[in-house]
């Protein structure tokens, strides 16, 4: 059903006074409609990844811009928008139009509304295992981070309903900025007999030592799988290394080749990588490395409705990307025959939170983990009179908010706010409480800074980022997107060499000066010195900013000027 089909059955139900048990049994047939998801093959993986701690069903706006360059360019997951929809075949204003795209956003979800939930989610994991009894849930991490009341319970809220949900196997990344012992209490402890937390790519700093199992092997339906585990190859880099100090990270591709050649080596029949690379990586990784059946990703957060195949030295390889905030619920079935896979079948289910009722057990959990904290989380600041998002390779609404109160707060003639992928929606004429800025902000080393740069030194800062973000060889890509930046204006050509992507950098309407001083304000600082100096977190002062505003306009992103990208698909 396409939105204008949805709008007219809901205009002819209020005319007609449809009754409440009429629209459960219309919301029960679209559910059946989507989630009717017949099992195929013998061999059965649910994928969730990047939930970043949403509890609760959110709204969350995917990117209206995601540049693609060179061979990356019209190519999932460089698409957005219209180009998204035409590629992979989706009809404009449908329930998938929503969930995968930008376009229309608010009123599309005035229409189909919040998606995600665990209590939803645990639903349909249910519905789907009841017809593939043996599948496996997979969790490609980011579920420990995110949210309130992960921060201040050091995560066990999520760790409590990722045992309930059912999850078998984990990998990881901004888990790791809860700190090694955290992380190692956790899998030793809470995750003991039920939660296999995978990490081939982890070694002690020391002897190289794995610090995690790299695999497991499991028999499902007569066929032995094989799981690696891919935590974020880049974590001591994008957050910081004190949290891990005596931990080492990496792609690793020759030691992955070796892991995959162990396990069918131990007979795997198939074998698949639970990868938080993020997708350009998996890409060139699936080209490179042979005898990986499927890759299941994350970190990029690019809902894919369908895999991508790329042929390598032996075969071919399945790369997926399951989205973010628990939006999605990923369903691989392989047919294993004869000692290898000869067919797949690849569903990603929007977890539409109107269309799934909430299961018991896990709503009771979510509940009482919420319990002690309903109150804080609940305190209204203000109310936003426009959409504000984040997610997009230059800035966000949300961010933009950000920025201005840092400027504001902080008497700063610039500001820079991270480029997370992480954060959730708004719609206009919503309240920004408490909890809604804790979503934007819920991180471990949140302290505010305040720095006297150069208009050098800040050239260098986002020549650095760009270069992060638009490098062509997807093994350099190693952070987010691009930092948001408040106050200063400047032109971004990302196809140009490293160095050379920044340009005409304006405050005021002045060009920034080499060597002039400039007050930077910022917050999320990986260095150890800040965090050693202390200071306020960004909580504290964007919640200080709002109650003074009580109304937020509708903001405009302050984004550069775009040099050698018109047309590019990746742009809505």
């Amino acid at each position: 059903m396409n939105r204008r089909e949805f709008l007219h059955v809901l205009s002819a139900a209020a005319a007609a006074g449809m009754t409440l048990t009429a629209q459960h049994t219309q919301a029960q047939r679209g559910a059946d409609a989507l989630y009717s998801v017949p099992a195929f093959g013998n061999v059965h993986l649910l994928h969730f990844t990047d939930c970043h701690a949403q509890l609760l069903p959110t709204y969350f706006r995917e990117p209206s811009v995601n540049i693609g360059l060179g061979g990356a360019r019209g190519s999932p997951p460089h698409l957005v928008g219209e180009a998204l929809l035409r590629h992979f075949g989706i009809a404009a204003g449908s329930r998938e139009a929503y969930a995968l795209t930008c376009l229309d956003f608010t009123q599309a979800a005035k229409i189909y509304g919040k998606l995600g939930g665990f209590a939803h989610l645990a639903t349909l994991v249910k519905r789907l295992k009841a017809g593939r009894p043996n599948a496996l849930l997979l969790d490609g991490g980011d579920t420990w981070q995110g949210s309130a009341t992960a921060l201040w319970t050091d995560a066990q809220d999520m760790v409590d309903a990722a045992k309930l949900l059912g999850v078998d196997i984990m990998t990881g990344h901004w888990e790791f900025t809860l700190g090694a012992e955290r992380v190692r209490r956790v899998v030793d402890g809470d995750f003991k007999g039920t939660i296999e937390f995978l990490a081939q790519n982890v070694r002690t700093a020391d002897f190289a030592d794995a610090v995690f199992a790299a695999y497991a092997l499991r028999e499902i339906g007569g066929v032995r799988l094989g799981v690696i585990g891919q935590a974020y190859p880049y974590t001591p880099i994008a957050n910081p290394r004190y949290f891990v100090p005596e931990w080492t990270f990496g792609i690793r591709e020759q030691e992955l080749q070796k892991v995959v050649d162990e396990v069918r080596g131990k007979g795997a029949h198939a074998v698949v990588l639970l990868s938080h690379n993020g997708m350009d990586i998996d890409l060139k990784l699936a080209s490179r490395v042979t005898g990986i059946d499927a890759i299941l990703g994350g970190h990029t957060h690019d809902g894919m409705p369908r895999p991508t195949v790329v042929a390598n030295a032996g075969g071919r390889t399945l790369v997926t990307n399951a989205g973010c905030n628990g939006k999605f619920l990923a369903v691989l079935d392989l047919d294993v025959r004869s000692g290898r896979v000869s067919g797949y079948r690849y569903r990603l289910l929007p977890v539409f939170a109107n269309l799934l009722p909430e299961d018991a057990e896990m709503a009771a959990l979510v509940t009482k983990m919420r319990a002690p904290s309903v109150r804080r989380l609940a305190e209204p600041l203000a109310v936003t009179e426009g959409l504000l998002y984040r997610r997009g390779n230059f800035n966000g609404t949300f961010d933009q908010l950000i920025l201005e109160g840092l400027m504001a707060e902080k008497n700063a003639e610039i500001a820079f706010s991270p480029g997370f992928r992480w954060g959730t929606s708004l719609l206009p004429g919503e309240t920004i409480t408490y909890e809604r800025l804790l979503e934007q902000t819920a991180i471990t080393y949140p302290q505010v800074t305040v720095s006297e740069l150069s208009g050098e030194e800040i050239k260098n800062v986002l020549e650095d980022v760009a270069d992060n973000l638009f490098n062509p060889d997807p093994y350099y890509q190693q952070g987010g997107d691009m930092v948001r930046v408040g106050g200063l204006r400047y032109t971004c050509e990302p196809d140009a060499e490293i160095g050379h992507r920044i340009s005409a950098m304006m405050l005021n309407g002045k060009p920034l000066e080499a060597a002039k001083k400039y007050r930077v304000a910022g917050w999320g600082s990986v260095s150890e010195e800040v965090r050693i100096q202390g200071g306020e977190a960004i909580w504290e002062l964007m919640a200080r900013y709002l109650r003074g505003k009580r109304t937020v306009t509708p903001r405009t992103p302050n984004l550069p000027t775009l040099v050698g990208v018109s047309g590019n698909p990746g742009m809505a």
